[in-house]
């Protein structure tokens, strides 16, 4: 019986598949460079017993995003709380979840398609604790892309290297800057 990170396997009968474990596997990885052919020599299993869970790459990605979009909402929503406090525990929970998955964020900056089920969810709920915040949901909205793209953008430059170039840069100091300045608000004309 050979052991691989949390995924076992053993010679002959090929272990029984699932999409949970596909996925447990995959988050072992680097997704930035996964291939379907990598994962299923990871689980020792053939390319088409991996296939018939996982149809392609974008599908594993969209299975990805659910778990992990999970994650982070089982953590950090908080109803009823100060609409900064639930920001705050919402970008924690996103930048100890998604640091843990390497090559994930970087992804996920690029340009693709997203899985839109899980990140409606994700997005719902960083509009929904805007719209606390007293500001219409246009102004909501806007604080949600100024959000994901900034943490988003923060976390895939720490997946290019632990300490962003070696600048000493902190996450919790950048995480305060930028929700003092949220939520959103009609810009000022600059003459």
């Amino acid at each position: 019986m050979k052991m691989t990170g949390e995924i076992q396997t053993t010679r002959g009968r090929p272990p029984r598949l699932s999409r949970e474990l596909i996925v447990a596997a995959a988050l072992q990885r680097n997704l930035e460079s996964l291939t379907m052919r990598e994962l299923a020599d990871y689980l020792g299993v053939s390319h088409g017993a991996l296939y018939r869970w996982v149809e392609s790459r974008d599908e594993l990605l969209h299975l990805i995003s659910e778990t992990l979009v999970e994650r982070v909402l089982s953590v950090g929503v908080l109803d009823g709380t100060d609409w900064r406090k639930r920001i705050y525990r919402l970008a924690w929970a996103m930048y100890n979840e998604f640091r843990q998955v390497r090559g994930f964020a970087t992804l996920m900056v690029r340009p693709h398609r997203h899985n839109a089920q899980a990140f409606t969810r994700f997005r719902d709920a960083i509009i929904d604790a805007f719209e606390h915040s007293g500001v219409n949901s246009s102004m909501a909205e806007q604080s949600w892309y100024i959000f994901i793209i900034s943490v988003m953008g923060w976390i895939s430059m720490e997946e290019s290297g632990p300490d962003l170039g070696g600048t000493g840069a902190r996450f919790d100091v950048f995480l305060g800057t930028l929700i003092k300045g949220l939520p959103a608000s009609e810009p000022e004309e600059y003459v």
